[in-house]
């Protein structure tokens, strides 16, 4: 499967959302009292509750970029309160911002980058140590030599390139071009919503940081927002852990129970079991056996009438149809054992895998590999008189085992019995 399949809208709607949110309220000349006091305290609030949050969860990556984050905050909001207080920029203003705009990027970029490692307090201590490593010899720098240091950053290095638009020192722009560039393809070759919060919080770091002194609210706004919206894909990728399936996609059994807990007056439970499985295990290799299963659960996830595909465990599936009864969901059970059966799996060698959706296809279409046969038995159940989804999900499981005895590849009713016709391959 391509990579690119794996890209989702969902991994990046929150951040889109709250960067949105960002701009807007950063744009504004005037905030009410409330709003004002809240982004005050705001990105303090996120370092200490985010980054303990980060810190128990060994998430190492965020919680430094928390860091980074933060420290231009406090050293930027520092040199806003004496402009607000005094009506003049500090004599080593020019030297913050450029620093700060030249850091940030640098920090962010190398900390969205550096990949955790399974010696969390090893991993721990190396990013501490380049975070204290860099802002010491930041600061002694800016006291031993801060005219050197300012000409060197103002410096126009490539004058083709400069523009009018530039308000910001000309590295600055390379280093926010290379970050994104290098968040960029992280995300497209792992997709996930922390990757996607990396690269739209560092463009919320480049609209905020040209406008600090002349939008009053820019910099409290947009850094806690920014820092908001990485906690946010932290969270977001916990609830994934835990409620989603990795091998196949599908909610997981804890996505099913809280489900069944909303379930109205009517609906109907599938219980559905890839057929031989063992034997693909046993004669195929493992590899297989989960390719069986990707393959199960994607057919599983077409399935219609308003049904949602659940990986119950192992081989087995859940389809549940609220509002539906046993009539209305049989042909959708149906249609779904029919597009499992007649899919074609090839079993090839995982090294020439085809790395796109459309050479499978060829490949598929070929008689360059072996084919095998994937079947699925499906056991239903209504509501009825029973009264807890777990005894519904009992009778499905009840009529799924008839559909095993009965030879497999069949859909079987609850109560249906042994004499019943069934649907065979």
């Amino acid at each position: 499967m391509s990579r690119l399949a794996a890209v989702r809208l969902s991994h990046f709607l929150p951040s889109v959302l709250l960067l949105g949110g960002a701009l807007l309220a950063g744009s504004l000349v005037q905030l009410n009292d409330f709003f004002t006091a809240l982004f005050n305290v705001l990105p303090t609030l996120l370092l200490l509750l985010g980054g303990t949050f980060c810190l128990v969860y060994g998430r190492q990556r965020e919680l430094f970029l928390l860091l980074v984050l933060y420290g231009a905050y406090y050293v930027l909001d520092t040199q806003l309160d004496h402009y607000r207080a005094q009506g003049q920029v500090r004599a080593d203003a020019a030297l913050v911002f450029h620093l700060s705009s030249l850091l940030l990027p640098l920090l962010y970029g190398l900390y969205a980058l550096w990949q955790e490692r399974t010696h969390l307090v090893q991993d721990l201590v190396a990013r501490a140590a380049v975070l204290l490593a860099v802002a010491a010899l930041s600061v002694a720098l800016a006291e031993r030599y801060p005219e050197a240091l300012t000409q060197w950053l103002v410096t126009i290095r490539w004058p083709s390139l400069h523009g009018q638009w530039m308000s910001l020192v000309q590295l600055a722009y390379p280093l926010f071009a290379l970050a994104l560039l290098g968040m960029l393809v992280q995300y497209l070759r792992t997709p996930r919503p922390l990757h996607a919060a990396q690269i739209l919080g560092l463009c919320g770091v480049l609209w905020m940081l040209p406008k600090i002194f002349l939008l009053p609210f820019a910099l409290h706004v947009v850094s806690s927002l920014v820092m908001l919206m990485l906690v946010a894909a932290v969270a977001h990728e916990a609830y994934q852990m835990a409620f989603r399936d990795e091998l196949t996609g599908l909610p997981g059994r804890r996505a099913l129970n809280e489900r069944l807990q909303r379930l109205g007056r009517s609906y109907v439970i599938a219980m559905a079991d890839v057929d031989h499985f063992k034997k693909f295990n046993d004669t195929h290799g493992h590899d297989v056996g989960d390719q069986v299963l990707r393959v199960v659960a994607a057919q599983l996830r077409k399935v219609g009438g308003g049904g949602r595909a659940y990986r119950y465990g192992g081989e087995e599936f859940t389809l549940v149809f609220p509002g539906r009864t046993l009539e209305q969901c049989l042909p959708y059970l149906e249609q779904v054992r029919q597009a499992i059966q007649d899919y074609p799996l090839q079993l090839r060698d995982k090294h020439s895998r085809p790395q796109d959706d459309l050479q499978g296809r060829q490949k598929r279409a070929g008689s360059g590999a072996s084919q095998v046969s994937v079947t699925i038995s499906i056991g239903v159940a209504e509501r009825g008189e029973a009264r807890q989804p777990e005894a519904v999900i009992k009778a499905a499981d009840k009529a799924l085992y008839s559909a095993k005895s009965a030879g497999r590849n069949c859909v079987r009713s609850q109560g249906q019995g042994r004499g019943a016709v069934r649907i065979r391959h």
